[in-house]
């Protein structure tokens, strides 16, 4: 009985916590019609975790990813994986023409943090909104005019799709 009880109440938060959540495209807190269209792109690479994007920004790839476990992060994530089944994933990015704010957008759900001089970059801001086809979340960091890698984590399946932007 006490645990019946107990999953009704993780069921009702859980909802509410849904529920608070924005929904629709004109709930991020920026513009996201370019990311999105990059997000939503034809014929856009898909790429195994590790390589390097060989293009100049902004990009956008498919990443394939692996079970968290597996994946061989440079960096433990900022954030510990909150499914432990989850999948991750990184990629290498050229240095940008100059340093300045870049966004980080992504299609589904996912912890995303960017390494460079092999330290964690903390975000800058970040916007996300449910029940918005192509783009789910976006994460501005400031980066200098140097290589740097994205790393994803806490995503429930084995691929994703991601863009890389300036602000």
């Amino acid at each position: 009985m006490k645990s019946t009880i107990a999953l009704l109440i993780g069921c009702i938060i859980a909802g509410t916590a849904r529920a608070e959540e924005p929904s629709g495209c004109d709930k991020f807190k920026w513009p996201v019609d370019n990311d999105r269209t990059l997000l939503t792109s034809k014929g856009m690479p898909t790429m195994a975790s590790g390589s390097s994007v060989a293009s100049l920004l902004p990009v956008a790839v498919k990443l394939a990813l692996e079970p968290f476990a597996a994946a061989k992060l440079p960096l433990a994530p900022e954030r510990t994986p909150r499914r432990p089944a989850s999948f991750a994933g990184f990629i290498r990015v050229p240095a940008p023409a100059h340093g300045g704010t870049y966004k980080v957008s992504v299609s589904s759900d996912a912890w995303i943090d960017v390494v460079q001089n092999g330290r964690l970059v903390k975000s800058r801001a970040f916007t996300g909104a449910r029940d918005c086809e192509g783009i789910r979340k976006s994460v501005k960091f400031d980066l200098k005019a140097e290589p740097f890698v994205v790393q994803l984590s806490n995503v429930a399946s084995s691929s994703i799709t991601l863009a890389i932007s300036g602000d």
